[in-house]
């Protein structure tokens, strides 16, 4: 298995425009939201816990960022929590109201991600990888991290790897 290093410094290097970053911090969080909405259906209460298949994934997902890492994993649950209870909330309205919803995100955020890789000017990661598709809401937490000067070598080792973010447009040496 990868370690966390390895796996974003895969999933950066196609991420150097900071357009394309920044896109994914909007794309990638509706891209999520919207998975948990639609699998919250069919769900059942069970001792207060919603039992649905975002269930499910979500807790197959966080057990795979604790094991890359704790500190990241508990950060992705707690968000991948806020997703559930939202899924669940829309669960239990109307079919239309959880159905679009969930489709709107969807298509939103996938709009939204290609926006961004037409900047970048390369194709998405999941195309040459599909772990990218669980990579990408780690990339944004991490990124975030980054950007608020926190995980110092974390950055060092995957800039190392990746190359560092594009400045003012210019592109990246990777």
């Amino acid at each position: 298995m990868k370690n966390l290093v390895e796996h974003l410094s895969q999933y950066a290097a196609y991420h150097r425009d900071p357009r394309n970053i920044a896109t994914h911090f909007v794309g990638i969080p509706l891209i999520v939201l919207a998975v948990s909405i639609l699998l919250s259906r069919p769900g059942w209460p069970v001792a207060g816990i919603w039992l649905s298949p975002a269930l499910l994934v979500a807790a197959a997902s966080v057990w795979f960022y604790l094991r890359l890492d704790l500190r990241f994993g508990l950060v992705m649950g707690v968000l991948l929590g806020l997703c559930l209870w939202a899924g669940e909330w829309l669960a239990l309205q109307s079919t239309g109201l959880w159905l679009s919803a969930g489709l709107g995100a969807f298509v939103l955020g996938w709009i939204i991600q290609f926006v961004g890789h037409a900047y970048e000017g390369r194709k998405p990661a999941f195309v040459d990888d599909v772990s990218g598709l669980i990579i990408g809401p780690l990339f944004v937490v991490a990124e975030l991290a980054f950007m608020l000067g926190l995980c110092a070598g974390l950055r060092q080792q995957v800039e190392a790897n990746a190359g560092p973010v594009a400045v003012r447009g210019k592109k990246a040496a990777v």
